[in-house]
């Protein structure tokens, strides 16, 4: 039995395959720590083999992937420099062939498969956390948490976030009626009670925001392009406006929410502790990964400041500053540079040309990243989904044209399969 080639890879016909990757991936950046290297190679199963499968589509306008490819190299070099060269060198490899994966996610995957696999993903990730139960103490605000199957509250916060987020836009742009309704629902139920008794603060907030912002361009189909820019333009000065009253002492008191102080729950001591790392090394960095290593007097001190006994998975709770300390000025200007590319490009889009869904869907997953960037680290590590996601967005930014087949007379009478 033949498949086409167009089940694969074509993402106006790869939903069923499509979907089934997604899926997988979401599990393993969840649980690969728990179960082990088999879902690593259960995701590069999915991803790498459409390599040979189609190489043509996926190296069309590859040149478009310039900013990724030079951070990647740049990780990479990072190596002759790192204080940590062989802990650099593996991780570095991996979050290489993590971005490849992505790559060709965006090449083959629509978005409304990356939706429909993630929402099928997350279900089966918070159900099985919730089937765990478990739950963890935090030493610094006195609370107990519920984690799953997860190591941190913040982890399973995010999941639970992007179930919520994926439910809304699912029925909102990409499937109507009772019958999605209905299959959203346990998923939309499911995400918001374990975002709750997680307790996580920064997933809590950031959810009411993308929403609003995704409603806004939502709204903004029925306009013109010129009515576009203008609610674009008083939407930014709204957003200077209360962000300078918010730091003015509004900060303190939607904090006092969640049940935050203005220290973060120790986070701004974390980016004090990174701000002086970061001068060590300045402009280089020490290495990607170099930093939290096991044996380090500094990483040593501030595990042991925070509570953290297993010694590993923790961070600096700020993209910009664990890029400082690891990366330097370079690493930090472009993964920054990544993350600003990608979130204008798909809000760009909206404004100053034809409004379409998939921009909207992807510009709320960069606004979500964007706002989680400051207090989380989720876009500089392999094997994880904001990533993921990030770069996949940022290679949504180019349409790739469909390459049709050239008919001949013999082709006529014994058509090919179409390539993706």
């Amino acid at each position: 039995m033949k498949i086409p080639k167009s089940l694969l890879v074509d993402p106006e016909k790869s939903t069923v395959y499509g979907t089934f990757a997604v899926a997988i991936s979401i599990w393993a950046f969840s649980y690969s720590y728990l179960f082990g290297q088999i879902l690593i190679l259960a995701y590069y199963a999915v991803w790498l083999p459409l390599i040979m499968v189609d190489y043509r589509r996926l190296l069309r306008h590859a040149s478009s992937a310039w900013l990724p490819l030079a951070f990647a190299i740049y990780v990479c070099l990072s190596v002759f420099w790192s204080d940590a060269p062989g802990i650099t060198l593996r991780t570095a490899i991996q979050y290489c062939s993590h971005i490849a994966c992505a790559y060709i996610a965006a090449r083959t995957v629509s978005v409304r498969t990356l939706t429909i696999g993630s929402l099928i993903g997350i279900f089966l990730v918070l159900l099985y956390s919730l089937m765990v139960g478990g739950y963890s103490y935090d030493g610094l605000d006195g609370t107990y948490n519920f984690v799953g199957a997860f190591s941190s509250k913040n982890q399973i916060g995010f999941v639970a976030s992007l179930g919520i987020y994926f439910c809304v836009v699912l029925l909102t742009f990409l499937k109507r009626g009772r019958i999605s309704l209905f299959l959203t629902a346990p998923v939309l139920v499911l995400s918001a009670y374990l975002l709750v008794i997680s307790h996580s603060a920064t997933s809590m907030a950031s959810v009411p925001a993308v929403l609003a912002l995704v409603a806004l361009l939502a709204m903004a189909k029925k306009l013109s392009l010129r009515y576009r820019r203008v609610i674009f333009l008083v939407g930014a000065c709204g957003l200077v406006a209360v962000t300078a009253v918010a730091f003015a002492g509004l900060l303190d008191f939607v904090l006092g929410v969640f049940g935050k102080d203005s220290t973060l729950t120790g986070r701004t001591y974390l980016w004090e502790q990174g701000w002086r790392a970061a001068q060590q090394a300045p402009i280089l960095g020490v290495g990607y990964a170099g930093y939290w290593v096991q044996g380090f007097a500094e990483a040593e001190r501030l595990w042991n400041e925070f509570y953290i006994t297993t010694r590993s998975g923790f961070h600096f709770h700020n993209t910009y500053v664990e890029a400082l300390v690891e990366l330097g000025y370079v690493g930090a200007t472009l993964i920054s540079l990544i993350i600003v590319r990608t979130l204008w490009g798909h809000i760009s889009a909206l404004i100053f040309r034809t409004w379409q869904a998939e921009s909207v869907i992807l510009a709320g997953v960069m606004v979500l990243l964007f706002i989680r960037s400051f207090v989380e680290v989720e876009t500089l590590n392999p094997y994880i989904m904001g990533s993921f996601l990030l770069y996949y967005s940022y290679f949504k930014l180019v349409k790739v044209p469909v390459a049709r087949p050239r008919w001949t007379a013999a082709s006529l009478a014994e058509p090919e399969t179409a390539k993706g």
